[in-house]
């Protein structure tokens, strides 16, 4: 099975889906810190943005029909490694309950999309079966 994913709860694409789900798994694009009204959140503010980003990767993995609890990997880009004890922090406090982390990768580039993000995570999950 391939599946496009776009919520209609989420901010609207341009050029990309927020995620594809193919069989049993689901990509879910980088979110950025962009509201459900296509605001962008958090200006200068990473834990601000990365609250957004992971709230943004829930609505997106549940209208795929899975969970937040079955992501099983995370890409991180930041703008600066001063965003990775904010990032640990948010992600270990979403996942902890669950007994477990997600498997991460965290990188450091020159940019983003916009100049306003800060942080950008795209993540994997898994769906208990496939629809």
């Amino acid at each position: 099975m391939f599946e496009v994913i776009n919520p209609t709860d989420i901010h609207k694409t341009s050029g990309y889906s927020h995620a594809v789900r193919m069989g049993d798994i689901v990509f879910v694009s980088g979110q950025v810190a962009i509201d459900e009204h296509g605001g962008n959140v958090g200006s200068g503010d990473v834990r601000a943005q990365t609250e957004q980003v992971f709230r943004n990767i829930k609505i997106v993995v549940e209208a795929a029909g899975s969970s937040i609890e079955r992501v099983g990997k995370l890409n991180v880009l930041a703008l600066s490694d001063e965003a990775l004890p904010t990032l640990r922090e948010i992600r270990n406090r979403i996942w902890e309950p669950f007994g477990y982390v997600p498997a991460s990768t965290f990188e450091i580039v020159a940019g983003l999309a916009s100049p306003e993000f800060l942080i950008e995570i795209e993540a994997v999950a898994y769906l208990d079966q496939p629809a």
